[in-house]
C-alpha cells in the first residue's frame, strides 16, 4: 500500500513527519557532525519560517500528538515480563554437631 501526501509519496515514518510540517526534520534537530557556520544558518532559517508562520509550533505538537495517539499501541508495546522464582539452597550448616 503506497500512501501520499499531497502528492508525494511517503514511504518512512521521516517522509510523513516532513510531508506533514511542510520542512525537513533535520531543520529543527541539526545534524550529527554540523559545523558552527551550518548550525548558524539553520537557526537562521528556523527563525524565519517561525517569523513567516506564528501557528507553526501548534501544528507541530497536534501533529505529534496525532501520530502518538494514532501509533500508542506499538509504541507503547510494554508486556511485563514472568517473575523468575529462583531456587533456594538449603542452607548448609558447617562445623561439630
Amino acid at each position: 500500500m503506497r500512501a501520499y501526501i499531497g502528492g508525494h509519496q511517503a514511504v518512512t515514518d521521516l517522509d510523513f513527519v516532513e510531508l506533514a510540517l511542510g520542512t525537513p526534520v533535520e531543520l529543527w534537530l541539526g545534524v550529527e557532525g554540523e559545523s558552527n557556520e551550518e548550525r548558524a544558518a539553520r537557526l537562521d532559517a528556523a527563525r524565519d519560517i517561525l517569523a513567516e508562520n506564528p501557528n507553526f509550533p501548534d501544528t507541530a505538537i497536534r501533529v505529534a500528538a496525532e501520530a502518538i495517539e494514532t501509533h500508542a499501541p506499538e509504541l507503547f508495546n510494554v508486556i511485563p515480563l514472568p517473575r523468575l522464582v529462583g531456587r533456594r539452597r538449603p542452607r548448609t550448616q558447617k562445623g561439630a554437631a
